[in-house]
């Protein structure tokens, strides 16, 4: 099973940019998808994102569309870019690894530690 670490959250004013990286141990296999979900204090886990590993298909939560873009540059690393950020955007990101093209996060069986991101309005 392979490990996932997320990278890049850190502190950003509202309007700006961030790009969340997931790397995961070993190579993601083709039939994978890959979804990013956050979690605000005191809030449940939210979808954020997906990509069908194979296809490149994405999907988008409707807070985040036109704003975030999913990718993947390598055979085992995802990114989420995050552009016009908002407060609301506050939240721990996972990155997290399934076989279904879901949104909900018990169809994702492998999971990363989460990074922070903060936006400051």
């Amino acid at each position: 099973q392979a490990q996932l670490e997320e990278s890049g959250g850190g502190s950003a004013q509202a309007g700006d940019s961030l790009i969340l990286s997931c790397a995961a141990s070993s190579r993601i296999y083709s039939s994978s998808v890959m979804g990013w979900f956050r979690q605000a204090p005191g809030k449940e886990r939210e979808f954020v994102a997906l990509i069908r590993w194979n296809t490149g298909r994405t999907l988008y939560a409707d807070s985040v569309k036109g704003r975030f873009t999913i990718s993947k540059t390598s055979v085992n690393t995802v990114h989420l870019q995050m552009n016009a950020l908002k407060a609301e955007d506050t939240a721990v990101y996972y990155c997290a690894r399934g076989s279904q093209y879901a949104t909900d996060a018990s169809s994702y069986f492998a999971w990363g530690q989460g990074t922070q991101v903060t936006v400051a309005s």
